[in-house]
Parts: structure tokens; sequence; C-alpha cells
């Protein structure tokens, strides 16, 4: 679980299957010719937050805090985020840390990842 003091209140986060679904529906992609579809959101915003994308980084704390008790606002985090004193390259790697160690999000990190190495070594050959 990870916390974030804001304004002097300890926030917790938890990246597990809650966020996972909560993520997931966050985007929606068809599968092949068949008219089948599954929720993907969590790989692109975690791929995001990969990406330095502080939009990603809210949405991901705001579902991690949901069903946490104290409930952190998207304008708190905001707030948060657009503070000079808040450390923001550190909130990027921290909650990328919780979210490769987190059973329900392992997986996906360490494909983004993969996939990241395999573009920079095609990169690299051009």
């Amino acid at each position: 679980m990870m916390e974030l003091t804001i304004g002097g209140q300890v926030y917790q986060f938890n990246f597990g299957m809650g966020f996972l679904r909560e993520a997931n529906k966050t985007v929606t992609e068809k599968i092949g010719d068949s008219g089948a579809k599954k929720n993907s959101g969590a790989a692109y915003m975690i791929a995001g937050i990969m990406d330095g994308d502080a939009e990603d980084l809210v949405n991901a704390l705001d579902l991690a805090n949901k069903g946490e008790s104290p409930r952190v606002t998207k304008a708190l985090l905001d707030s948060y985020i657009d503070n000079p004193d808040t450390d923001i390259d550190q909130l990027f790697e921290d909650t990328l840390d919780f979210l490769e160690k987190a059973n329900a999000t392992r997986k996906i990190v360490e494909r983004l990842k993969k996939r990241i190495e395999e573009a920079k070594a095609q990169q690299n050959q051009s």
C-alpha cells in the first residue's frame, strides 16, 4: 500500500484488483474481427505514467484511493501535483514502483518495459 501525505492528511493507495478493474474500464479495445471487446485501460494508464503523463498519474492515484478512507479528490491531487514543493519525479517513480510490485499490475508493467526495450533495440539498429 502506498501512502501520500497531502495537506497534513495521510492518504492510502492500493494498486490491487479493484484498481485494475476500474483502470481497465477507461479503455475498451476491439479484439480481431469477431466483434469481441476487452477492457484494457490499465495498460494505457501505466504506459502514460511511464511516459510522464501527469493526468494519467492523477487518474491512477484517484482510482487507487477508491474505497479507502480518507478519500482524496482529484482537485486535491491536482493541487498536490501543481505544488512547486512536490517532487513530481519522485512521485512518478514511487507510483511506478508500487505498480511494479503489486500482484494485479506487475505483469502489465513487465510487458510494457519489455516492449520499450524492444523498441529501443530496434531504434538502435536503424
